[in-house]
């Protein structure tokens, strides 16, 4: 696709529409992301939105945040990423203002809870999918699940920050992978 032809206001309503739309977080978004970047507006790949999302997780900041900036940039440089962020976050700020100015009266009324724990386990079935096609597209091989399960135990068990992991397991896609060596 040629990039040039996107506009700075197709990239903010795009983003604006995702960030209007997605309760829950960065992976929540993720569904979103791919929907509407991946397959329908074919602005990046499968691939390069797992890519935006790894490097999201081990930089500062919310990581849809960080993937919607990565996407912008990609598309018209600067610019595309200063929309496609302010796109991404302008409903939630909009909504955060209106809320905390009402939310204080209403926190304690039964709907209000019950409403928010219909949220919550939505937003977890979006997350519960939002893995399982990760961890399709991602693990391929033996070696996959490998780098998973020892980022899954020195997540859990050591309790190594994410950062820390994330760059363990970029410096062992440099390891040699023997048993693909040829045969004499």
């Amino acid at each position: 696709m040629n990039t040039n032809k996107v506009t700075f206001l197709q990239i903010f309503f795009t983003f604006f529409k995702m960030g209007l739309f997605t309760f829950g977080g960065g992976y929540a978004m993720l569904p979103l992301l791919q929907s509407e970047v991946v397959e329908k507006r074919h602005w990046a790949t499968e691939e390069d939105l797992l890519n935006y999302y790894a490097i999201g997780q081990c930089t500062p900041g919310i990581i849809a945040v960080n993937a919607a900036s990565f996407i912008g940039y990609k598309l018209r440089g600067l610019a595309g990423l200063i929309c496609a962020t302010l796109g991404l976050i302008t409903p939630s700020v909009s909504l955060i203002l209106l809320v905390a100015t009402i939310l204080n009266q209403y926190m304690e009324n039964v709907y209000v809870q019950q409403a928010f724990g219909g949220i919550r386990i939505c937003v977890l079935a979006l997350i519960v999918n939002t893995v399982w096609n990760m961890w399709q597209s991602s693990i391929k091989n033996v070696r996959g699940y490998i780098v998973f399960a020892g980022a899954a135990i020195l997540l859990f068990v050591f309790n190594l920050s994410a950062i820390s992991v994330v760059l363990l397991a970029a410096i062992a896609a440099f390891i040699p992978n023997y048993s693909r060596r040829k045969k004499p």
